[in-house]
């Protein structure tokens, strides 16, 4: 069986980047059970709910749901259950010192096989208020119309 190789999307946390702003970010592996493995590989994950948290000089992911794995039998695992993050020691102290900061959190931005295993990008984030987002998505709005304009004006169908 050849192996992996590149990068496969599972889950991806696109409401996290409007909620969030990303200070920084970290490429971390996933400890899994068997079935687990096999129920991401079939594109069963959500990573809705979940957030990163540090116990213990220790990081662990939380609130991320993997189905269970329908061929499973009693070696099943939680849905729901807390995974441990591996990451270099510096990275970790790094995290710990961020986060005992206040006003930041560990945030899973994606989940995804890089040459056959399980990594999740993590991000140092702070959260956005509501003016923030408005301001945002304004100008989302505003790069997506002169987007447009300069399209059309490629095109020759601009007029004043």
């Amino acid at each position: 069986m050849p192996k992996e190789v590149g990068r496969k999307v599972i889950a991806s946390n696109r409401r996290a980047r409007h909620d969030y702003s990303i200070l920084d970010t970290y490429e971390a592996g996933v400890v899994l059970v068997g079935t687990e493995v096999k129920s991401l590989r079939d594109g069963k994950a959500s990573l809705t709910d979940a957030f990163a948290t540090v116990d213990d000089g220790e990081i662990f992911l939380r609130g991320l749901h993997i189905a269970e794995y329908a061929q499973g039998t009693w070696t099943n695992h939680a849905p729901r259950r807390t995974r441990k993050l591996l990451l270099h020691r510096g990275e970790i102290e790094k995290l710990i010192g961020k986060t005992k900061e206040g006003g930041v959190s560990l945030v899973p931005l994606s989940l995804y096989f890089k040459d056959g295993k399980v990594k999740v990008e993590l991000a140092l984030a702070k959260g956005k208020k509501a003016y923030d987002k408005r301001q945002s998505l304004a100008k989302r709005d505003a790069e997506r119309e002169v987007a447009k304009a300069m399209g059309r004006a490629v095109k020759g169908k601009y007029r004043r």
